[in-house]
């Protein structure tokens, strides 16, 4: 297997990620939920998970970090607590894009042709009754990263609140909540973070109120109608993912110090991949490959095979897997001009190897030339 879907979930996981979740399937009890060595197992290592997902986003001790099972669940809860007009950006997968829909009131700021956006543009959208601005650190279909240290200052100076999604930049690119500004930072767990899946947080400051999407039990306060005030037992009814959260703790502490590392050797992999690419007529790469700020993805289609069928292709004749169709990101594919043939992502991670890369561009060159 030759595994191109890195922006979809990692592939394999590391050795101390998996170590981490059987140990835990082993011996935690359920978190708050008894006074016993398994229980105090469970509750150590969510706390201690806190404070290094914290420390690893610039975070220190001014943020509250409350775990949920994905980014998506993270954003319904943050965007829904905005009470009034919200900006974001074309570039959004629908997990940014449908709770803001549901919300109402917003504005879409434009992406060009190659998924760039222009920063001006969106200032300009920002009105007297703008709260917050919502997008997306990288763009999971052209690899696209997006200067949100600019975009915080924005949102600094206009004194509304700067919210973040950092599935696909997690792990990847550095992020600094303090320095950059945001008051809310959410993301998946499973991705360059090489969590498990079913596990994702939000990192917020504060000043901005998060409105509970559910209730229920939370080991404490038994009697109280409503669920806990403080943060961030109020968005954690129920019980907690400990296993999960253990196995991302050791994902995070993996890529702690060899983030960069990690992000340039996937880099020097995918920009070769586009070199050789560049050299096939039949193939069209997507998305800004000049940019200094990007993940390691590209996506492509080829005038010769469509793009469900080269996907396919790849996985039957070559055991290649990537993703194609339009990835959760309608407005980007509109931009893109890929609406109606959707298009072939692969997105790499520093265990793919040249040796893949090369069978990859050989396999296209023969499935682009359109007889195979």
């Amino acid at each position: 297997m030759m595994y191109f879907n890195s922006a979809a979930t990692s592939l394999p996981k590391p050795p101390c990620v998996i170590d981490a979740v059987t140990s835990a399937m082993l011996t935690f009890g359920n978190p708050l939920r008894g006074v016993n060595k398994a229980s105090l197992d469970g509750l150590r290592c969510i706390t201690d998970a806190r404070q290094e997902i914290s420390r690893f986003f610039g975070g220190e001790n001014e943020v509250d970090v409350a775990f949920c099972q994905n980014a998506t669940m993270a954003l319904n809860q943050v965007i829904g607590s905005v009470q009034k007009h919200i900006v974001t950006t074309a570039a959004e997968h629908n997990s940014v894009l449908r709770p803001v829909y549901r919300h109402g009131n917003y504005t879409i700021a434009p992406v060009d042709g190659k998924g760039r956006l222009d920063l001006d543009q969106m200032e300009k959208a920002i009105r007297p009754d703008t709260e917050a601005i919502v997008m997306t650190h990288a763009s999971n279909v052209t690899g696209n990263g997006y200067d949100i240290s600019k975009v915080g200052e924005i949102c600094k100076r206009k004194g509304i609140f700067f919210i973040v999604d950092a599935s696909q930049s997690a792990g990847l690119l550095p992020i600094d909540m303090k320095a950059m500004n945001i008051t809310a930072l959410c993301f998946s767990g499973h991705k360059s973070l090489y969590g498990p899946q079913g596990t994702g947080a939000i990192c917020v400051k504060p000043e901005f109120s998060i409105t509970p999407i559910l209730t229920g039990g939370s080991g404490n306060n038994s009697f109280s109608k409503t669920g806990p005030e403080e943060m961030p037992e109020r968005l954690e009814a129920g019980t907690q993912n400990a296993q999960g959260i253990a196995g991302l703790l050791a994902g995070v502490r993996y890529v702690s110090d060899k983030r960069e590392q990690f992000l340039n050797e996937a880099l020097e992999l995918s920009n070769y991949f586009v070199e050789e690419l560049l050299k096939i007529p039949s193939i069209k790469v997507y998305g800004d490959m000049k940019s200094s700020l990007r993940t390691p993805v590209v996506t492509i289609n080829s005038d010769k095979i469509a793009s469900s069928e080269l996907a396919y292709e790849l996985s039957e004749k070559y055991d290649i897997f990537v993703r194609a169709g339009a990835h959760c990101a309608p407005l980007m594919h509109q931009a893109l001009g890929t609406q109606d043939t959707g298009a072939v992502r692969f997105s790499f991670s520093h265990s793919n190897t040249r040796k893949e890369v090369e069978i990859a561009i050989h396999a296209l060159q023969t499935l682009c030339r359109g007889v195979y």
